[in-house]
């Protein structure tokens, strides 16, 4: 499944890009993620407790920075998860990029995530419904904590 996400955030893309790149600190910024810790260079490992539909899942796993590029703000990751207690899976790998627009930046996000397990059964509308309230918060939450409140 692919997704696609854009949000326009209030602050320098300097700054922006600064906290993206804290995979940790930026992981705050998602609602449910709980416990970032570094695992090796550009590696980390995570825990994202999420709502979809009826059902509370427990994904744990790996992020990888797989690129990165300064000069552009562009930046690839790789996200491999479980879900112990349905028994489903979630692989995403995202290309991230961001650009200076009139009052602040513009972050893109391009996801292309593959589900397996039961997870899957929920069906992409109410997953896509999901990603794009998760941004959204992402993505207040950059801005703030960019501009010094987080």
């Amino acid at each position: 499944m692919k997704l696609t996400h854009t949000a326009t955030v209030p602050a320098p893309v300097e700054r922006v890009w600064a906290v993206v790149m804290d995979v940790p600190t930026a992981a705050k910024c998602v609602p449910g993620v709980t416990g970032v810790t570094a695992a090796g260079p550009d590696a980390f490992k995570g825990s994202l407790g999420v709502q979809i539909g009826p059902v509370r899942l427990s994904l744990d796993g790996d992020i990888t920075v797989t690129s990165r590029d300064d000069a552009t703000k562009t930046a690839a990751l790789r996200a491999d998860a479980k879900d112990t207690r349905l028994g489903g899976t979630m692989r995403a790998t995202v290309q991230m990029a961001l650009r200076a627009v009139d009052g602040g930046c513009e972050l893109k996000i391009d996801s292309d995530v593959q589900i397996g397990g039961r997870i899957g059964e929920f069906g992409q509308p109410i997953i896509q419904r999901k990603a794009d309230q998760l941004l959204a918060q992402f993505a207040q939450c950059l801005a703030k904590t960019a501009s010094g409140g987080g």
